[in-house]
């Protein structure tokens, strides 16, 4: 996949656990691994307007593109 979550860099320049941040947007924490993992298939923008509003990034902070395409399974 060419977008890459780098959710849990910025989790751990905050200091802050995914718990933490699921309680504080409102989201499972189950959905919010699915997302730290890269497995999410999308993200609504007012989940990740929340996400960075609580820690104080930019959405590129979280979510970046690489060009690199994926080994064939």
């Amino acid at each position: 996949m060419p977008i890459i979550v780098n959710l849990d860099v910025v989790l751990a320049q905050r200091k802050m656990r995914l718990n933490t941040l699921a309680e504080l947007v409102d989201i499972t924490p189950q959905n919010l691994s699915v997302l730290k993992t890269g497995k999410a298939k999308a993200i609504r923008f007012d989940t990740l307007e929340k996400i960075c509003a609580v820690l104080e990034c930019q959405p590129g902070d979280i979510l970046a593109f690489s060009n690199e395409s994926a080994p064939a399974t």
